[in-house]
């Protein structure tokens, strides 16, 4: 295709994205499924130094690796590199789209990534590691083996530097995980522990989140 094809591909896509109200997200996502060109550039908008344009960008590639993530498993690794960025925005869309993508990951490349992925448990923004426990049922629906292995990691997260009211937050992301999976989780008494020890910590939203956790699993424990 010419010159002129490639210009229009690239004016319906910014028309389509750069609307911060109302973006035309559906119409974006058939132009990237149907046409490698518009792909490549709704990859390069991720990092694109306009918010707007870069989070509509991102929702796009978002929504493809939730419903088709074939097509973005081959750009693992620029998905992986954005793991490693300086800027919190890339390192917490990064962690949600390879999430999504571990259920085209057929090759295992998940497996190698895991402590390096779950080593962002412990970044500087809370932000990131929140999205990263947000995103960890994910991982673990898509790879059952590694339900006890992501526990652990969760468990462990008093281990992490942040500040004890940012870090009963992402306790309280945690208990979602635990309540998804926690049938099937072998150490359900550790769990149980953890949980408890957050009725005493200072954000209302995870005592919220304990005393519910208990009231289903723990047989009085509140």
């Amino acid at each position: 295709m010419g010159d002129s094809s490639t210009e229009k591909l690239a004016a319906d896509l910014h028309e389509a994205l750069a609307d911060k109200e109302h973006p035309n997200l559906e119409k974006a996502m058939q132009l990237a499924l149907s046409d490698e060109r518009a792909l490549r550039e709704i990859l390069g908008g991720i990092v694109s130094k306009d918010d707007g344009y870069r989070y509509n960008c991102f929702k796009v590639l978002l929504q493809i690796s939730e419903t088709q993530p074939h097509v973005l498993y081959p750009e693992w690794d620029r998905f992986v590199e954005l793991m490693g960025s300086g800027n919190a925005f890339h390192r917490s869309m990064a962690l949600r789209l390879i999430a999504n993508l571990t259920g085209a990951d057929e090759e295992g490349r998940f497996g190698d990534l895991f402590d390096e992925y779950f080593g962002l448990l412990d970044d500087e923004k809370v932000m990131v590691a929140r999205y990263l426990v947000q995103s960890a049922g994910q991982i673990a629906r898509r790879k059952p083996h590694l339900r006890e292995k992501i526990t652990e990691k969760l468990l462990d997260i008093d281990q992490a530097h942040h500040a004890e009211g940012r870090k009963a937050l992402i306790k309280a992301d945690a208990v979602e995980f635990f309540e998804t999976f926690f049938e099937e989780l072998s150490d359900k008494e550790r769990v149980l522990a953890f949980v408890e020890g957050m009725l005493a910590c200072s954000s209302p939203k995870a005592r919220k989140a304990a005393k519910a956790f208990l009231n289903e699993h723990g047989h009085g424990r509140t």
